[in-house]
């Protein structure tokens, strides 16, 4: 298209003021010649002048074969001429020309016959190099040839962005025929194709001049109606040979294949990296909840607008369970995570909550096949199968949930329970590519899941026993009162082996006792239970407390790799003395009215179950008033601090007035006492009554 076609008109004939002219008249350099009915020149052109090397004056009045014809063809010229001007037909071919030096060329020849105003006859000659015609020929007709048989599809594109011309290519990409586009910007024939930056990129170069290379587009065409495709689009700007703007030449391939492998390859990276992230995420901790909570972190928001963890309630309790066809299930929620989705939020289960799940919902069947449920699009009745009730699948349907995907969480063989996905204000419903990183993340969280459940089984019963052979005894006995403590390790830590015990002896004495059995678990707490049983029946015996302590080391060495450390100690209000051995356990401390609290200084000895060193026992006074605090190590040892710098906070923490001992044992504990130690406490407290 010219820029006359750009700046005059709008598809039609109707001119609208002047226009600017064509660069192909100047390529083609067209000279222009008339002769009149007797052949001699009336009019030379300029171009005249540069093809046959004449001036206008030298070529004015003179005969134009004479000059122009070589004698050997001057009866065929003069023939032709006599024909054209006789008869009116136009003569039209290439005819060798003399040249001014001499020289002769190959001249491309339009004749025609003239008639002015008086009747008069005249000879038009149209003449341009034949070398220069045949280029042009040449170039069109490779261009012709070029854009028809092209794989790649091409158009020509006005100033105002209209199609001007495409190829047969572009019709097939498009569906459309060539006709059809005519005259009809982008978005206007392709509505479903995502025309917006393509268009501005066009505009872009209309304006600049700068090429925009490979720039991708992607949308829908009546060519494939049903499938969303890709191309890569190239923009040029395209100019005559005088600089004039005439539009925008457009290049289209389809990458879809190419665009398809590389979301492929792009979703797999994803799920990589979220599988990844996953990996470090989950399993931080052995609490169930926190390892719950960890995958719905990681669902949320890259693959779910909200997340819940659920497990089967039979599982939580550490029983095994099938489902049958007709039962329901009956699920504890763990986690629930939300972006955006407060309705959602509302009508998931609260973390903690058990509720049961008719044997028609989605999340029932997920957890009764052991197989993922998708809806990729949700409707009004499957709302009814996802929410547990009609209250919930009406906040649901409020909330927007439009897509849905359970996936089982199976360890060991075992459905543990589910991953339940909705979609909300993601607009895409779940894939097959969603599904198969939600597996992955099911898969690998549902391993850690299920460690931490059978962790939390196994604390929660050695904590049971734990408690079950701890003593119960009453706040005075003898000639004491008596308070204490026993606090298990944080939650991500095994129950240990401490206890604590206050035995009643003859003649009003009583028998003190601390001892932290060495590892963690049920092996710990059992063999606690075994001391504690054997120190119970050697105190009966009223033994010197070294000696007693030299018969639980034989005790000791009949329990597995077990070893033990101990403080035993004797009261006797007669003598107001108190009789201590020690096994390899820390001081107890002193405090004594109007003296700063003191750490013991006792022998320390070595634990039960080491052997081969003899215990000692020393004997301590006490007054009425006096308080003995004894402590298992849980109580002052950290990972960040020197244990002298831990005893000297204990210390400081009982000095003072005298406080009663419950409140000592309370303050103690939530001062030194860590939150997160991996190690349990057991605290004895006993205060010397009046007589």
């Amino acid at each position: 298209m010219s820029t006359a076609g750009a700046a005059g008109f709008e598809g039609d004939a109707s001119p609208r003021g002047p226009v600017g002219p064509s660069g192909l008249l100047d390529l083609l350099n067209v000279a222009s010649i008339v002769l009149d009915a007797k052949g001699r020149i009336v009019l030379w052109s300029p171009q005249a002048e540069e093809l046959f090397g004449y001036s206008a004056p030298e070529a004015l009045g003179r005969y134009a074969a004479r000059i122009m014809v070589d004698e050997r063809h001057l009866d065929l010229v003069v023939g032709l001429f006599e024909d054209v001007m006789k008869t009116g037909r136009s003569w039209a071919g290439a005819f060798p020309v003399r040249h001014k030096d001499g020289g002769t060329r190959l001249v491309e020849f339009r004749n025609m016959r003239l008639l002015d105003d008086r009747g008069d006859v005249y000879a038009l000659g149209l003449a341009a190099d034949q070398s220069t015609v045949r280029r042009l020929e040449r170039d069109v007709a490779l261009s012709t040839r070029m854009i028809t048989q092209s794989p790649i599809g091409l158009a020509v594109l006005d100033t105002e962005l209209r199609y001007v011309s495409v190829n047969p290519a572009l019709e097939r990409l498009n569906g459309i025929p060539a006709g059809d586009h005519l005259g009809r910007t982008v978005p206007e024939l392709l509505p479903q194709l995502h025309a917006g930056p393509l268009e501005a990129a066009a505009r872009e170069v209309l304006e600049t001049g700068r090429p925009v290379l490979d720039r991708p587009a992607t949308g829908r065409t009546p060519a494939d109606p049903d499938e969303e495709h890709a191309w890569s689009v190239s923009l040029y700007r395209l100019e005559d040979a005088l600089g004039a703007v005439l539009g925008v030449a457009v290049s289209v391939t389809d990458v879809t294949e190419q665009h398809r492998a590389s979301a492929e390859a792009e979703a797999a990276r994803r799920r990589l990296a979220a599988v990844a992230d996953a990996s470090a995420r989950i399993g931080t901790t052995l609490r169930l909840d926190r390892t719950a909570y960890e995958l719905a972190d990681v669902a949320v928001p890259g693959l779910a607008d909200l997340a819940a963890v659920d497990l089967l309630d039979a599982v939580v309790e550490g029983r095994r369970s099938t489902l049958g066809p007709a039962e329901s299930a009956v699920i504890r929620a763990l986690a629930v995570r939300a972006d955006d989705a407060r309705d959602a939020l509302r009508a998931a289960d609260r973390p903690g909550q058990v509720a049961r799940y008719g044997p028609d919902r989605l999340v029932t069947e997920c957890v009764r096949t052991g197989r993922p449920v998708m809806v990729a699009r949700v409707t009004e009745e499957d709302l009814w199968r996802i929410a547990r009730s009609p209250e919930a699948a009406e906040l649901l349907r409020r909330a927007g949930v439009h897509s849905y995907l359970a996936v089982p969480l199976i360890a060991r063989g075992e459905v543990l329970g589910a991953l339940d996905l909705k979609r909300v204000t993601n607009p895409l419903p779940f894939d097959e590519d969603d599904l198969l990183l939600a597996r992955e993340l099911a898969a690998r969280a549902a391993l850690q899941i299920d460690n931490a459940r059978w962790y939390q089984n196994a604390r929660d019963t050695a904590l049971t026993l734990q408690r079950s052979l701890l003593p119960s005894h009453p706040p005075v006995t003898g000639g004491l009162e008596v308070a204490s403590r026993y606090q298990p390790a944080g939650a991500t830590s095994e129950v240990g082996g401490d206890w604590f015990d206050v035995i009643e002896l003859e003649g009003r004495k009583t028998a003190l006792v601390v001892g932290d059995v060495m590892g963690s678990g049920i092996a710990a707490a059992a063999s606690m239970g075994r001391l504690r049983t054997a120190t119970n029946t050697l105190a009966a015996l009223e033994l010197d407390p070294a000696l007693l302590l030299e018969h639980l080391e034989r005790t000791t060495a009949g329990l597995d790799q077990a070893i033990a450390t101990c403080l035993y100690a004797v009261h006797d209000p007669h003598r107001r003395q108190c009789l201590i051995a020690n096994a390899g356990h820390l001081p107890p401390v002193r405090l004594r009215a109007g003296r700063p609290p003191e750490l013991l200084d006792l022998p320390t000895g070595v634990p039960l179950g080491v052997g081969g060193v003899a215990f000692s026992t020393t004997a301590v006074d006490l007054e009425p008033g006096d308080r003995l605090v004894f402590y298992t190590d849980g109580l002052v040892e950290t990972r960040r601090h020197p244990l002298d710098e831990r005893l000297d906070a204990l210390l400081a923490l009982l000095e003072g007035p005298d406080r009663p001992l419950e409140e000592v044992c309370d303050l103690l504990l939530r001062t030194l006492h860590e939150p997160e130690n991996s190690d349990d406490v057991a605290l004895l407290i006993a205060r010397v009554t009046p007589p």
